[in-house]
């Protein structure tokens, strides 16, 4: 019988044996992927922001860091993307939420609403933009508008009122997918816990943020990171609608880092990208405590 056993565990030990090397040997390929386009590229971004030049390789440590930091249109392009992310991420976000929150109820024309808001993800970010240059043009609706009540034209992307016209892109194009992302959430919520909070006279705004909440925070915390790397991404928009060099209102860190790009200095943009990804790795260490801390009660 012993010996029976010792088989039959060496066997088992064999089986495992095998299923790990398999394991290994399929996740191989996804591994080099990302070692060959990810991790290796980044190490490199690395070694470029603490070095002189590329040709000499002298390390200088931070003197690149504090370079780029003080430089003033490094600091114009941090604030901007930093007041950009602030005012459209957590309005991309509430008012996805609210608008699911619409949808789920019972209201007429649901399916409607639902098409216009996806609409704007099968449009091509080219014929957008096209379209908000011509409501935003000088002498383009928007200021016809304005003119109705008295109010005089206004120049929107050679002035500080380009940033809301982004903002309001930004929320035209994400607002759907965060829309659906949070109908899927809803319809999870147990309705047993709902039904009994409405006979227990709990208020609406109570189970909205004792239990909705409570249940849509690991969404919540998707969809604003997502927001905000898309917030990040907005440089393609802008440099559609205003060109290479856009009103200083809408210079962001993507146009300092194209800038530094096309004039070779690799280590100031490697600086910069790595100083962004400090900055956002820390934004979204900061979400996940929070959902932890909201969440937490639903996991238990």
């Amino acid at each position: 019988m012993k010996i029976a056993k010792r088989k039959k565990s060496k066997n088992i030990l064999k089986y495992q044996q095998k299923g790990k090397r398999f394991s290994i040997f399929c996740l191989l390929p996804s591994f080099s992927g990302v070692m060959l386009f990810f991790v290796i590229p980044f190490i490199v971004v690395i070694y470029y922001s603490m070095i002189d030049n590329p040709i000499n390789h002298e390390f200088v440590f931070f003197e690149n860091f504090i370079s780029v930091f003080n430089n003033e249109a490094f600091r114009l392009a941090a604030s901007n993307t930093l007041k950009f992310s602030g005012i459209a991420v957590p309005l991309a976000v509430s008012l996805a939420l609210l608008l699911a929150m619409m949808l789920n109820s019972k209201i007429p024309f649901r399916s409607h609403f639902r098409t216009f808001f996806l609409s704007p993800m099968m449009v091509p970010i080219a014929s957008v933009v096209l379209i908000w240059q011509v409501l935003f043009h000088y002498n383009g609706l928007a200021n016809d508008m304005l003119g109705v009540f008295g109010v005089h034209k206004i120049d929107w992307f050679k002035s500080d009122y380009a940033q809301i016209v982004v903002v309001i892109l930004f929320l035209w194009k994400n607002l759907g997918y965060n829309m659906i992302l949070f109908m899927a959430a809803l319809s999870s919520i147990p309705k047993e816990i709902l039904e009994v909070a409405e006979m227990e006279s709990a208020k609406p705004w109570q189970i909205f943020w004792y239990i909705k909440i409570r249940y849509l925070s690991a969404t919540i915390l998707f969809v604003t990171i997502m927001s905000l790397i898309n917030s990040f991404k907005v440089f393609r928009e802008i440099f559609l609608l205003t060109g290479a060099r856009p009103f200083s209102s809408v210079y962001m860190l993507q146009h300092y880092m194209n800038n530094m790009f096309e004039r070779l200095d690799y280590q100031r943009l490697s600086a910069a990208a790595i100083m962004m990804s400090l900055a956002m790795v820390f934004i979204i260490g900061i979400m996940f405590l929070t959902e932890n801390y909201f969440g937490r009660d639903v996991e238990g």
